[in-house]
C-alpha cells in the first residue's frame, strides 16, 4: 500500500487544501498520514477522516518581528525537525506533501533527512516563510499565482498550477439560490463573505450599514463562526454563519461579494466571474500577502479594493458597491478575457503521483 504525510496547520488556509485532496488518496488505497501540531485546529479538522492518522511534533511559530517567544521556539522548532525524522523514518511515505504553516518546516526537513519526495503549495502571490525556509528541501513547488516564481530564487522548481478548484461552487442557480434564502431572483444582492472564522471589520460594515444597504440591495451575509449576530434583521437580508451545498447557488444570486482577500477565495470568485470588492487584512494582523493578493486583482481589472479601516465608512462603502455594480458587465468581461488557470483536485493528486 502506499503511503503519503500530509502536514500544514496553524490556520485555515494552510489545512483546506490538504483536507480536499485526502479523499482521493484514501479512494485510491493510500495510507494517509496527517502531522501537525499538537491541539492546532488542524488536528480538528482531519477527525472528519477516521482512517487518517494524526501525528503531531514540537513546534514554534516562526516569526518575522522580534519577540521574547522566539527564544523558546528556537528550542522548539530543532526539537521539532528531531521528532519529524524519527517519524518520518518510521511511517516511510513515497510522498509528502505540505500546505506551509510554521508545523510544516519541522517535517520537510525530516522528509529532507529520509531522502523522500515533497511536493509543497502556495496559494499566495509571495511564499509564507515557512515555506521559504523549506523551499530549498522540496523537490517541487506548485504556486496558485504565476508570478511567484519572480519570489524565489530556486526557479527550477516551481511549477504554476494556478487556483486548486473543487467543483462545489460550480453550476450554481440564481433562483435555487433565492428560493433557498428567501430572497428575490432579480434583485440586486450584494454578498458579504467573512470567512470561516467571521471577519469582524466586514460584520460590522454590514451591521452599521445594513438599512441603506436594503434601500436598494438585497444582503447575503456569511458571517462566520464568531460573527454570527442573531438580532441582526432586516426585509431583503439573510445571514448564515457557514453555508455548504447551497453555496454556489447563493454565488449565482450574488451580483456583487465583498470578502477578503485570501487566495482560495478571490481565485474562486473569478473563476465564477463575480465582480469583487476586496478588503484585505490590515498589514498589522498579516504578512501583508492579501494586500498584494488584491493590488494583483485589481490591477487585472477584476476587483475594487477598500482598506480594512476604512470599510464600516458609510459613504466608502456604498459608493464603491455602487460604482462595482454600475460597472459589472465590465469586471465580468475582463475576467472572461482573461481567464484563470485552474487545476482540479484529480489532476493535482495525479501530477502529485505521477513524479
Amino acid at each position: 500500500m502506499p503511503k503519503i504525510i500530509f502536514t500544514g496547520g496553524g490556520s485555515a488556509g494552510h489545512v483546506t487544501l490538504n483536507l480536499a485532496l485526502i479523499p482521493w488518496f484514501l479512494e485510491h488505497g493510500w495510507q494517509i498520514t496527517y502531522i501537525g501540531s499538537k491541539g492546532g485546529m488542524e488536528e480538528d479538522l482531519v477527525k472528519q477522516f477516521p482512517a487518517v492518522e494524526y501525528k503531531s511534533v514540537l513546534t514554534g511559530k516562526l516569526r518575522r518581528y522580534f519577540s521574547l517567544k522566539n527564544l523558546v521556539d528556537m528550542v522548539k522548532i530543532p526539537l521539532g525537525c528531531l521528532e519529524a525524522c524519527a517519524l518520518v523514518h518510521k511511517i516511510n511515505p513515497d510522498i509528502i506533501f505540505s500546505k506551509g504553516g510554521f508545523v510544516s518546516f519541522p517535517v520537510v526537513v525530516g522528509g529532507f533527512v529520509n531522502r523522500k519526495k515533497i511536493f509543497m503549495h502556495e496559494s499566495d502571490i509571495t511564499p509564507g516563510l515557512a515555506n521559504k525556509l523549506s523551499l530549498p528541501f522540496v523537490s517541487t513547488f506548485f504556486t496558485t499565482f504565476p508570478e511567484t516564481v519572480n519570489a524565489v530564487k530556486q526557479k527550477a522548481k516551481v511549477r504554476c498550477v494556478g487556483p486548486v478548484m473543487s467543483p462545489r461552487l460550480f453550476n450554481g442557480s440564481r433562483e435555487a439560490g433565492a428560493k433557498f434564502a428567501g430572497l428575490e431572483a432579480d434583485k440586486p444582492t450584494v454578498m458579504f463573505i467573512g470567512g470561516s472564522l467571521g471577519a469582524k471589520s466586514l460584520n460590522n460594515a454590514v451591521q452599521q450599514n445594513l438599512d441603506k444597504l436594503l434601500a436598494k440591495y438585497q444582503v447575503i451575509h456569511i458571517a462566520g463562526k464568531s460573527g454570527f449576530n442573531p438580532d441582526l434583521k432586516g426585509r431583503g437580508y439573510v445571514q448564515y454563519e457557514y453555508v455548504d451545498k447551497e453555496l454556489k447557488d447563493l454565488m449565482a444570486l450574488a451580483d456583487v461579494v465583498i470578502s477578503r482577500a485570501g487566495s482560495n477565495a478571490i481565485f474562486e470568485l473569478a473563476s465564477l466571474n463575480k465582480p469583487m470588492i476586496l478588503v484585505p487584512l490590515p498589514n498589522t494582523s498579516s504578512r501583508g500577502e492579501q494586500s498584494l493578493n488584491a493590488r494583483n486583482f485589481k490591477a487585472k481589472g477584476f476587483a475594487e479594493i477598500i482598506a480594512d479601516e476604512n470599510i464600516a465608512d458609510e459613504q466608502t462603502l456604498l459608493t464603491a458597491i455602487e460604482d462595482t455594480f454600475t460597472q459589472k458587465a465590465q469586471y465580468i468581461a475582463n475576467m472572461q478575457q482573461n481567464p484563470v488557470k485552474t487545476t482540479t483536485i484529480e489532476e493535482l493528486c495525479r501530477l502529485i503521483t505521477a513524479n
